[in-house]
């Protein structure tokens, strides 16, 4: 008889078609590893693929959750760096061709077979799940999983902020939307020198506003009762931001970041929005803006963050709102969409890591 574990379940392609389900213990493959879950965070794409909301391809029934780490519990006989017993975290790229010049250039994230846990295989929503060992980047002991979890996200910011947008000493930053990954980025454009930093949010983002100027920004701004438009006018020589981050990923905000980026200035698109954009793309022309994407990570990344998150570099104190166990999973996502939790861990092993306190 199989061993069986728990697992959060996206079932169908509806709204609300996620449960708590009990699941068999996946079987490993000589090059991967059964992994103990320590600590798995809720991310924006968990709760629109729940709400059926999302713009990418999923595959169901899936387990979800991409943001995590945990103990090995079992390698593959092939596996060489790994033992039973390692603390780890995982990238998310749980499949990618390795032949395409992207693989082949480290540049994995951008390979046009890659799909990840959560919601292309199974996700890390449960007590094990399986990984292959290449995703692996070990962790010391004194980051707990409650932290850890959120290397993922992290390295989002990173990419975002370090790799892929244009950032000096006392530049002036605007990062559009104060979720997760909003904060992430207005703290990764901190550490790289910020000036005036930011953060714009609704009424309803009231609590993560808060926590952006925890996390070092100099205002938090919300765009139902200030004229974001006249509020970047009124920083420094009045012609815009240096740098605009798009973490929101509607489209009236990407409008909103054409208008407040000063000429010769840089957008960096982070967030997702399946809307079309319905607005003219002139401005960004006449003001010679350079609008960048930018999308996952690198195992480069994921090594820097690592030592960035154990030497306390980056701060998730006013992060993570809430570690708790999978059958709270529900109120965690509500939680998360309502703006009540910043960022919510989800611990399936019930800690499992002592540390996770």
């Amino acid at each position: 008889m199989s061993e069986m574990m728990a697992g959060v379940v996206q079932y169908a392609l509806t709204p609300g078609a996620v449960e708590l389900r009990e699941l068999e213990v996946p079987e490993i493959g000589e090059d991967e590893v059964l992994l103990a879950v320590g600590g798995v965070s809720v991310c924006g794409s968990d709760i629109h693929q729940y709400h059926n909301t999302h713009s990418w391809p999923v595959r169901t029934p899936v387990v979800l959750g991409h943001e995590f780490g945990g103990i090995v519990a079992k390698a593959g006989k092939r596996v060489r760096n790994f033992r039973e017993g390692d603390r780890v975290v995982s990238e998310t790229a749980a499949v990618i061709c390795g032949k395409c010049i992207y693989c082949r250039t480290g540049e994995y994230n951008l390979c046009p077979e890659r799909k990840g846990f959560g919601y292309g295989i199974n996700g890390a929503m449960a007590n094990y799940v399986r990984v292959p060992e290449r995703c692996l980047h070990a962790i010391p002991d004194n980051l707990p999983f409650s932290r850890a979890a959120l290397t993922e996200p992290c390295c989002v910011a990173y990419n975002c902020v370090t790799v892929n947008s244009r950032i000096r000493p006392g530049d002036a930053v605007v990062v559009l939307g104060p979720g997760p990954i909003g904060l992430l980025c207005a703290q990764m454009a901190k550490i790289n020198g910020a000036g005036r930093l930011v953060v714009a949010g609704m009424a309803q983002d009231a609590p993560r506003l808060q926590a952006a100027l925890a996390l070092g920004a100099t205002d938090a701004v919300n765009v139902q009762e200030t004229d974001l438009v006249e509020y970047v006018r009124g920083i420094g020589d009045g012609l815009g931001a240096e740098l605009v981050i798009d973490a929101a990923g509607a489209s009236a905000a990407l409008k909103a970041a054409i208008e407040i980026v000063r000429p010769g200035g840089q957008v960096t698109k982070v967030g997702w929005g399946p809307q079309p954009l319905g607005f003219s793309l002139d401005p960004l022309v006449q003001k010679a803006v350079t609008l960048q994407g930018s999308f996952s990570h690198t195992f480069r990344h994921w090594e820097k963050v690592v030592a960035m998150l154990a030497s306390e570099q980056i701060d998730l104190g006013p992060v993570v709102s809430r570690v708790t166990g999978l059958e709270d999973w529900k109120d965690c996502f509500d939680g998360m969409h309502d703006g009540a939790y910043v960022k919510a861990v989800l611990d399936p092993n019930n800690n499992f890591d002592p540390n996770n306190n």
